[in-house]
């Protein structure tokens, strides 16, 4: 495979996780907007920007004053996160670029893989602001999300299992590792700030991860934070745990196999393996979590410039002679 077409199939997977993690989290925000108090809606807004590595627009988030400034911030941070054209992390930027990244690979992806895409990417674009914040918009991130599944669902359903399918899938699991990272350190950041623990803080980020049912399953219905990130870390059943994702991503690189660069190659699967090893143990204490996932953060982003160096932005000077 060629690497602009690895690198194309690779970023497709991750923009479309991007999105689908920040329209996870946008839509358990804009609920809170309804009749929760302002210090949790505060710990939301914080939450996001702090797992996309972001600063709002205007640079701080300062505790909301009132009910009316809550409402008309949240409609701005918002619109910064959803349509923003200059945030490169937008909803709207991620399928801008997951599509032209689609466009420049229509020879790998199926042509249900396109329709489905582009059906979602052209919806997005007739809509703003203003038109999802006339009625419920949490239906408009739910819908989005929905988007995101199906064509995650047409893509297993049509696409052959090529290097192509690979690159797609350690795009995904790559980007998914990062962003679940992040966003349990800044829910650890948060909570270490706090006087008390908020149990509805922590059920959120549950549900953030559709992780509510199988906590209760597992442990009660008793929200205790060290058993919640045992839960989203090293449960290698719940599909979006950290494990499962670093499972599934060793479980990928595996079938790519050596690269044009073998020593980055050889980094990468080492790479992916130390991460399985490091997320499997249950610690049940916030404060010992807070080291190994920073580690694993550390990690998912090295793990992605190996990624880069062994298939995608080698030396020619590494290419057999012909």
């Amino acid at each position: 495979m060629l690497s602009r077409s690895a690198q194309g199939l690779y970023w497709m997977g991750r923009y479309l996780e991007r999105a689908a993690h920040l329209c996870r989290l946008m839509q358990l925000q804009v609920e809170t907007l309804v009749d929760r108090p302002l210090r949790e809606i505060h710990f939301g807004w914080n939450r996001v920007y702090r797992s996309m590595n972001q600063a709002p627009p205007a640079g701080t988030l300062e505790a909301f004053r009132s009910d009316d400034y809550t409402l008309a911030d949240s409609y701005t941070l918002a619109d910064h996160l959803t349509f923003e054209p200059t945030n490169p992390d937008s909803i709207w930027n991620c399928f801008v670029y997951a599509r032209e990244n689609a466009r420049q690979v229509r020879n790998y992806i199926s042509a249900e893989m396109w329709l489905s895409l582009n059906t979602a990417y052209l919806h997005l674009q007739k809509l703003n602001i203003q038109e999802i914040w006339k009625t419920t918009p949490e239906s408009f991130y739910a819908g989005t999300s929905v988007e995101i599944n199906t064509f995650a669902g047409v893509t297993d359903a049509t696409m052959y299992r090529d290097e192509g399918w690979h690159f797609i899938q350690l795009g995904r699991y790559i980007e998914r590792v990062q962003l679940s990272a992040a966003v349990m350190l800044a829910q650890i950041a948060d909570h270490g700030r706090q006087d008390e623990s908020f149990d509805a803080d922590w059920a959120n980020l549950l549900h953030a991860f559709h992780a509510f049912d199988a906590y209760v399953h597992t442990y009660s219905v008793v929200v205790q934070p060290g058993q919640v990130l045992d839960l989203l870390v090293t449960d290698g059943l719940l599909p979006a745990s950290i494990r499962r994702s670093v499972d599934s991503a060793a479980e990928v690189l595996r079938a790519i196999g050596h690269g044009p660069a073998p020593n980055s190659s050889r980094e990468a699967l080492g790479l992916g393996d130390t991460l399985c090893k490091c997320v499997t143990a249950r610690r049940n204490d916030v404060a010992v979590w807070q080291p190994v996932l920073d580690r694993v953060h550390a990690d998912s982003k090295k793990l992605h410039h190996l990624v880069i160096d062994a298939y995608i932005d080698y030396p020619l000077e590494i290419l057999p002679a012909h």
